[in-house]
């Protein structure tokens, strides 16, 4: 990346920024191109995190890069543009929900070892490790995203609960929202008893 050709790294998610980025992200190149800006996507989803955990089990066409690494050493560069959008701070659930998607597409990944007893088991836990929880922004930002506590905080907080005060009825904070023609008024929502087609069509 070079000062004299400036270049913008749009980050590829998971769920619903992924959606979004179908409609956002040629709105970033239009604009960005208009000021001779190059926009370049790297995938940092759950998915190509696994698989670029485990490139000596894939083929040589599967294996893909490891995108976190390269943006992370990025970030180190005055030059480096990033736009990073939301992603997920992967479950268990969902590691394992993304391996068996995976293996059905014909990824020979592992199985995640619930209870690794092996070496080669303890490898593989410690490789899915590093992609569960918030793995990205520690990286991108250099470890001042964690905003978890520390121990001593917790434990103080556990001794010394903190209740909450008295509502005052004389409270002048008020809730504002449109009486009609907006989401609040016309949103709809349904759970459905089994899996179906369903059309969505928006009328104005």
């Amino acid at each position: 990346m070079s000062a004299d050709k400036p270049k913008i790294i749009y980050t590829l998610t998971d769920e619903a920024p992924l959606l979004a980025t179908h409609a956002f992200l040629p709105i970033v190149r239009t604009f960005a191109g208009a000021a001779g800006i190059e926009v370049e996507s790297s995938d940092i989803s759950v998915s190509a995190r696994i698989l670029a955990a485990f490139p000596d089990r894939l083929t040589e066409e599967q294996r893909v890069p490891d995108t976190l690494a390269e943006l992370g050493r990025l970030t180190q560069l005055p030059e480096t543009n990033i736009i990073k959008l939301p992603n997920i701070s992967a479950s268990v659930p969902q590691l394992l929900a993304a391996i068996k998607e995976l293996q059905g597409k014909g990824y020979a990944i592992p199985d995640f070892p619930e209870d690794p007893k092996t070496d080669e088991e303890r490898d593989i836990r410690e490789r899915y490790g590093k992609i569960l929880g918030s793995a990205v922004n520690p990286v991108l930002r250099e470890g001042n995203s964690d905003r978890r506590a520390p121990r001593a905080v917790k434990e103080y907080a556990r001794k010394h609960p903190h209740s909450m005060g008295e509502w005052s009825m004389a409270s002048r904070s008020h809730v504002a929202h449109m009486q009609h023609g907006d989401f609040y008024h016309g949103e709809k929502s349904m759970t459905l008893d089994k899996a179906r087609k369903v059309r969505m069509e928006l009328v104005t």
